[in-house]
């Protein structure tokens, strides 16, 4: 959603303006390049930033020199990336686990995990030191949240950041619709990118712009641990429509904030909260998701 960063999603704070550096640009493909094999990773030291978000890890900040345009070549991201070295047994153990549950996507989870070992490094979307376990840390946690979305959903990934949970669950369920909200043009790049290199394209939509600028009317809503539950739900909570559901990939602490945050809650129309876990068998611990039903219209944060 060991204490979830819950991995890469990097959500901007609200207070983060839209890039103005133009339209995503779909002029290129993200590069197919080498499979990441399952003895090796990338060593470097570059953990994933949170780019001002809380416990994100969403990806590198913003200020990082990688490029917005054009497709990265696998020698790049051999060379420009880092050293090479083995992959954690449990992230080994993590991806073989997640493909004997969903093996119709086995080659299409496999492919996702390459472009964010290659690209995604290369662009600063992820950290080179998570190449080692892209499936334990960010893939399967995310793809196992497919439990708890119902059959037919449409879902809103919330500052998707890489495409996580979105992608990863697009992947597993081809009967959901994914919108992947992010405000950034380096990353709705490699996200239009990778969409089209996954052959989603049909029924997942990249969305540049801030959630609370966002209208949306959505089954489902997700995030990663970007923020303080309050100040999430702010964010994400009005692009549910009313009965849809926020599902908030978090950590250890997710009980202590619902109950920190449930004045908040019910100041934007959220009813009960509850903390749920999935993907036992697949990813130890199971990932942890705060629940939150959006009971009435309530108020969007900053409306007066």
């Amino acid at each position: 959603m060991t204490q979830r960063p819950p991995g890469t999603g990097e959500t901007p704070e609200s207070g983060s303006a839209v890039s103005s550096d133009g339209p995503v640009s779909s002029g290129s493909a993200v590069s197919s390049g080498s499979a990441v094999s399952s003895g090796s990773a990338v060593s470097s030291d570059g953990a994933v930033s949170s780019d001002g978000a809380a416990s994100s890890g969403r990806g590198a900040a913003s200020g990082d020199p990688a490029s917005s345009h054009g497709a990265a070549s696998s020698g790049a991201a051999s060379s420009g990336a880092a050293d090479v070295v083995e992959r954690d047994a449990a992230d080994v153990l993590v991806e073989q686990r997640l493909l004997e549950r969903y093996p119709a996507a086995a080659d299409a989870l496999r492919h996702y995990v390459e472009l964010l070992a290659t690209d995604g490094v290369i662009r600063g979307l992820i950290g080179p030191r998570e190449v080692s376990r892209l499936w334990s840390r960010h893939v399967a946690n995310c793809a196992v949240l497919e439990e708890l979305i119902p059959e037919g959903a449409v879902v809103a990934d919330v500052g998707s950041g890489a495409g996580l949970p979105g992608l990863p669950l697009a992947i597993v369920r081809p009967d959901v619709r994914v919108v992947l909200v992010e405000p950034l043009l380096r990353r709705t790049t490699f996200l239009t990118e990778a969409v089209e290199a996954l052959g989603l394209g049909d029924r997942v939509e990249v969305l540049r712009g801030r959630a609370e600028e966002t209208t949306l009317a959505v089954d489902i809503v997700t995030a990663r641990a970007v923020a303080p539950l309050d100040r999430l739900a702010g964010w994400t909570l009005p692009l549910a429509r009313v009965g849809g559901v926020l599902l908030a990939l978090k950590g250890d602490g997710a009980a202590e904030e619902i109950t920190a945050s449930s004045a908040a809650l019910e100041k934007l129309g959220g009813g009960h909260a509850e903390v749920l876990t999935c993907g036992a068998g697949v990813v130890e611990p199971p990932t942890t998701v705060v629940r939150v039903v959006r009971v009435t219209a309530g108020r969007r944060k900053g409306a007066r």
